[in-house]
């Protein structure tokens, strides 16, 4: 009796297969591409600039704190993520001149002329090494939202546009710089840091 041979399996292709399989994977894949934070970074101060520490009075301070539990705890209360965008703008703009808010100086700004502003306001941010990407992002999702708020009300009220359609047009570029400077973003976050609460 003879002996059949064993037929081969051609295993030529199967490469080709399995690169076609993970070519798939690869195209099909959900990327997230928009996630993140849009922000100006200021340019790196000269190595001969000496830093000076700046004294900032308590009621120019908004402090918001974020703990590994993912709560806020604004000014000292506790807030929950919906209302903080209506507290940071009401901060911001101070509109009713409170003495615990920002104090308003007067400067001298372009299409505005003499116009009372709290320049010297600034948001705290301290989150603990235990929040979450999503609530970090959430909470700079609300500041921003709260400066952009601002800044459109602005706008339409003065120039009866919105802030989003000047900004992409050049041709109100100065009226864009100076709604900006009487609602600059303000945003100081300080390290991350286990606080274990």
């Amino acid at each position: 009796m003879a002996r059949r041979e064993l037929q081969e399996i051609n295993s030529g292709s199967m490469a080709d297969i399995a690169f076609l399989l993970l070519l798939f994977f690869i195209v099909s894949a959900t990327m997230y591409t928009d996630m993140g934070l849009v922000r100006k970074l200021p340019a790196m101060p000269d190595e001969n600039t000496v830093q000076e520490e700046v004294n900032v009075k308590a009621r120019n301070v908004f402090v918001i704190l974020v703990n590994r539990n993912n709560q806020l705890l604004v000014e000292g209360q506790h807030m929950n993520i919906r209302d903080l965008r209506a507290a940071a703008k009401e901060f911001i703009a101070n509109p009713n001149d409170n003495i615990d808010m920002p104090a308003k100086e007067m400067i001298n700004i372009k299409y505005f002329g003499k116009i009372a502003v709290t320049k010297k306001h600034v948001i705290s941010l301290q989150s603990d090494r235990g929040t979450s990407y999503e609530m970090y992002i959430a909470v700079q999702n609300e500041l921003a939202a709260a400066y952009n708020e601002l800044r459109n009300e602005l706008a339409i009220q003065k120039f009866g546009m919105k802030y989003p359609e000047m900004e992409k047009n050049k041709h109100y570029k100065d009226q864009c710089d100076a709604i900006n400077e009487i609602y600059p973003m303000q945003i100081s976050e300080a390290e991350p840091k286990n606080t274990g609460v």
